[in-house]
């Protein structure tokens, strides 16, 4: 190992010395591939009854990224008082915006008919995502078949559904969604076995290790409650401030679309920057337990697993880490809210059959999908690191994906399919919700939308919520695989090592393993 270290410009690196570091030294004379040009220290050799704050200890602790926790926290403030002053306009409107799904006769806006829709997503995105969650710990090479079949039927079904119904624009994109699945699953078939090693191995560490399924249904039911109360801000908006000769909230005036448009997109980019936060914080954690499990489970007294790993993650992405990831789930909201507007604008623009609008709009939200999937990519990788060593967002970031491609644990990470799995999962609640939304505007008929123009923006949220609901259930699993792979690069001789059963699982479903770990 030494040998190769000094071949690539890598310092030599002690592996459980006397001082208590896995950590790479710096080198005297860096090649110009050395890496990394600072010290990394590694976690310390678990001693019994360590916690994980002590194990995984931070040289000189700070609160990192302060100022985009504190941004964040009043954005959320602000989200709070807007959703008072609306939901206090909602509560005097029981006259025009009724109290059940047929009772109101308002043309102006939402009502209490969108409200009772919006539960009955958040009911389903719930059920259909615990099933989902349970479903990959016991069928784990069935779901990754059945996630992408049903995606492509149910695709390609919508689709043919929405052109009989002459509803263009969301046909064309439930079609493209499809076919592109459609491809993928096509071309990921020999990478199947090497991901239902990995998924298993990660299920497994959350059966047996940590509290990883308790995080991801505190962090479902959080989702849940927070897409809930954005659900009923969303619709007081719409009651309490669109103008009206009906609307009674507007006889003391301060209505106008342009207060409408400006607090929902407040309010929507509070909603995904905090989604981001809640997800992440769970990401944080479970990959502190998952950390915890690499470094520490060779099975002897001097290496035994810290104790209560969880809450000592948890408390690490409260306090230390929180700004970090606020920052980075700033970064990822901005991008979906541009997003999300490209997706209204186009489906604004199609039933308006301006084509030119249409196409551009459409070649706009494709960027801005890439763009996320990205940063989102880089993200995981980084709260990775984040969660073990404690660092700021940008060093995180540059530090893990420059570690990756120098150790070849990028080809590892491309040839997995965990995380497409999982998204085309979480993409699967989507639709459902979506299709659950344009069916019950169907069947209801509610007189705001007599023209269909609330369509395609309720289904859009419909499919937001039950996405990012998903995405939460779903999201420890994707965050363990992460972990493992980013332990892999800083230290892939633990592998060996210390789990020589994994190791050599790996090596029959994939051989190419070995180029990337065995250095």
């Amino acid at each position: 190992m030494a040998g190769y270290n000094q071949q690539q410009g890598y310092p030599p690196q002690q592996y459980g010395e006397s001082q208590g570091y896995y950590q790479l030294q710096e080198p005297q004379q860096p090649q110009q591939h050395s890496y990394p040009p600072q010290q990394y220290d590694g976690p310390l050799p678990p001693k019994a009854g360590e916690t994980f704050e002590q194990q995984f200890a931070i040289e000189k602790p700070k609160y990192n990224d302060l100022w985009a926790g504190v941004l964040w926290l009043l954005t959320f403030l602000g989200f709070v008082a807007v959703s008072v002053l609306s939901l206090l306009g909602y509560s005097k409107s029981s006259r025009t915006s009724g109290s059940g799904i047929s009772d109101s006769n308002a043309r102006f806006g939402l009502t209490t008919n969108t409200v009772i829709l919006f539960a009955l997503v958040l009911a389903v995105a719930f059920v259909v995502s615990l099933l989902y969650l349970l479903m990959c710990r016991k069928l784990t090479k069935q779901v990754i078949y059945l996630s992408a079949i049903l995606n492509v039927v149910i695709g390609i079904g919508s689709a043919a559904y929405y052109f009989y119904r002459k509803h263009y624009a969301p046909a064309i994109v439930f079609l493209i969604f499809a076919l592109f699945y459609a491809f993928c699953f096509w071309t990921w078939r020999s990478r199947i076995p090497f991901s239902v090693l990995m998924l298993q191995t990660v299920i497994d560490i959350a059966k047996g290790y940590g509290h990883v399924f308790i995080v991801s249904f505190i962090g479902g039911v959080v989702a849940l409650a927070f897409s809930a109360w954005f659900s009923v801000t969303l619709v007081g908006i719409f009651v309490r401030w669109t103008p009206n000769s009906s609307n009674t909230q507007c006889r003391n005036g301060g209505c106008s679309d342009g207060k409408v448009y400006g607090l929902i997109a407040f309010v929507t980019f509070a909603a995904f920057w905090t989604s981001e936060v809640v997800k992440n914080v769970m990401h944080v954690t479970v990959s502190g337990v998952y950390g915890s499990w690499y470094f520490s489970a060779g099975g002897s007294h001097a290496n035994a697993p810290p104790s209560h790993p969880t809450m000592g993650a948890f408390r690490r992405a409260m306090t230390y880490s929180f700004g970090s990831i606020c920052f980075g789930s700033l970064i990822v909201s901005i991008i979906q809210l541009l997003r999300q507007a490209a997706s209204l604008a186009s489906s604004d623009a199609a039933s308006s059959g301006d084509i030119f609008q249409y196409v551009i709009f459409c070649i706009a939200s494709c960027i801005l999908a890439i763009v996320e999937w990205a940063v989102e990519f880089l993200n995981e990788y980084a709260y990775s690191y984040i969660a073990l060593y404690g660092t700021a967002y940008f060093p995180a970031a540059k530090a893990t994906w420059r570690m990756i491609k120098d150790r070849g644990i990028d080809a590892l990470i491309q040839d997995c399919l965990i995380s497409p799995v999982l998204t085309m999962g979480a993409v699967f609640v989507g639709y459902l919700c979506a299709l659950l939304a344009y069916l019950y505007l169907e069947f209801t008929d509610p007189a705001y939308n007599s023209r269909g123009t609330y369509t395609a923006v309720i289904m859009a949220f419909a499919f937001l919520i039950g996405l990012q609901i998903a995405n939460t259930f779903l999201n420890p699993l994707k965050s363990g695989a992460t972990t493992l792979f980013m332990a892999m690069a800083v230290d892939p001789q633990v592998l060996i090592q210390q789990h020589p059963d994994l190791y050599s699982r790996m090596i029959q479903v994939y051989p190419h393993v070995s180029e990337a770990i065995h250095v």
